[in-house]
């Protein structure tokens, strides 16, 4: 029960903003609170204990509640950058498979095989095209996206190293890293590029 209390209490607190530049939690909170989460989950098909080892990234925003210092900030952030694969050439994949990975849920869980082919579930946090008629709002809109900013292939690299990894640009962003965790290829991340600059994408219509 004291691990679910600190686990609550961290969660309530998570998203101040005015928080001070130094840790909210030790490391031996930390440390029972992993305990905690090891003790409950449980390893099942395709959900493996693994994706609750936390990374410096994953430990940096646990630590300070989401408001690391602007130096681990700066110097996490590039090292996210500087480990995402840009493939050379056009960034643009097909925006109609683009649409079906954004409106795909599927992927990584228990009773997902290891060859089930993962989506994107962009749908969850962004509104992606006016047909919708549901979608979350976790994440900002996503209107007009390639409409108001072009397919520079400036642009294309920032769309396809936001899905890649979006803590190399918001260190403690809640948007999955759909590259780096291996849950989208780098085809279907180019795809989701599509969807995103592509004019005849429902995005920009």
């Amino acid at each position: 029960m004291r691990g679910f209390f600190r686990i609550s209490v961290f969660t309530a607190l998570a998203a101040c903003t005015s928080l001070p530049e130094k840790p909210f939690l030790s490391e031996k909170d930390l440390t029972e609170v992993q305990a905690v989460l090891k003790r409950d989950f449980h390893a099942r098909g395709s959900a493996t204990l693994a994706r609750l080892e936390p990374d410096a990234v994953q430990n940096a925003c646990n630590l300070y509640a989401n408001a690391p210092p602007e130096p681990l900030i700066k110097q996490l952030e590039a090292a996210e950058l500087a480990a995402i694969r840009f493939p050379q050439g056009s960034l643009i994949g097909d925006w109609k498979n683009g649409q079906r990975i954004a409106q795909s849920g599927r992927g990584m869980q228990w009773n997902d095989g290891p060859k089930d082919v993962a989506g994107g579930s962009c749908y969850n946090c962004h509104q992606l095209s006016r047909e919708e008629e549901s979608y979350g709002t976790l994440g900002p809109s996503l209107l007009g996206f390639g409409k108001l900013r072009g397919n520079s292939p400036e642009m294309q690299k920032y769309a396809f190293g936001r899905i890649y990894n979006s803590k190399a640009y918001n260190l403690c962003a809640q948007m999955p890293r759909l590259g780096h965790s291996g849950t989208l290829n780098e085809q279907q991340i180019k795809d989701l590029v599509a969807y995103l600059l592509d004019p005849a994408s429902p995005v920009n219509r």
